[in-house]
């Protein structure tokens, strides 16, 4: 009697983790977000998702400062998606190089599985694990677009690098920002240069 009690035990014990792993992943919370490199601004004019079959929509993105790398990057504004996109469709400005660019981004297939596994990340009390949740979108002078999976800056694994296309598109509908760019920026700029390559 005991050993059947014990063995229907085990048995409640293993469907209800069995049944909080299958949530925990069915409550997964995915992010996009945008970065450009420092000095480097991008005003993110339009952002379209879709996930086919399901849903499209526009996502804001709006101002992109730093940061590309270090102990500040990859990472930028962003919000939630729901569902996780198949296609990402983005036009920028480059503030340094007063150019429009565009974008179609594939997603891969196996990004999200990718995404769900495992990866350590720091807090104030210790180290835990979890998915990369974050997909990071950057967007760097000469139409270099470089994405990143993440849960953390510095645990970032990339996963994509393509060349944007230049579009048409009128610098002067972003005047009073360029100004204000190139008040912060335009020393930096003057003594760097704007590389295109190496990205």
């Amino acid at each position: 009697m005991v050993r059947k009690i014990s063995v229907a035990w085990v048995l409640v014990i293993a469907v209800l983790v069995s049944g909080c792993a299958f949530s925990q992943d069915s409550d997964l919370i995915w992010y996009i977000d945008v970065a450009a490199p420092k000095h480097y601004d991008v005003w993110g004019v339009e952002m379209f998702l879709e996930k086919t079959g399901e849903q499209s929509w526009r996502q804001p993105v709006g101002y992109v400062g730093c940061c590309w790398e270090g102990p500040n990057g990859p990472t930028g504004p962003g919000s939630r998606v729901d569902p996780f996109p198949e296609l990402i469709w983005i036009r920028w400005f480059s503030f340094a190089e007063q150019k429009y660019y565009v974008k179609l981004i594939e997603v891969p297939t196996n990004l999200l599985e990718r995404m769900r596994k495992p990866a350590s990340y720091v807090t104030q009390v210790d180290v835990r694990s979890g998915p990369r949740d974050t997909m990071i979108i950057g967007l760097a002078p000469g139409g270099t677009v470089v994405v990143w999976i993440s849960n953390q800056i510095g645990n970032e694994i990339e996963v994509m690098r393509m060349k944007a296309t230049e579009v048409p598109g009128d610098p002067d509908d972003f005047e009073v920002g360029t100004r204000n760019y190139l008040e912060e920026h335009g020393d930096y700029l003057k003594e760097h240069g704007i590389p295109t390559e190496g990205w």
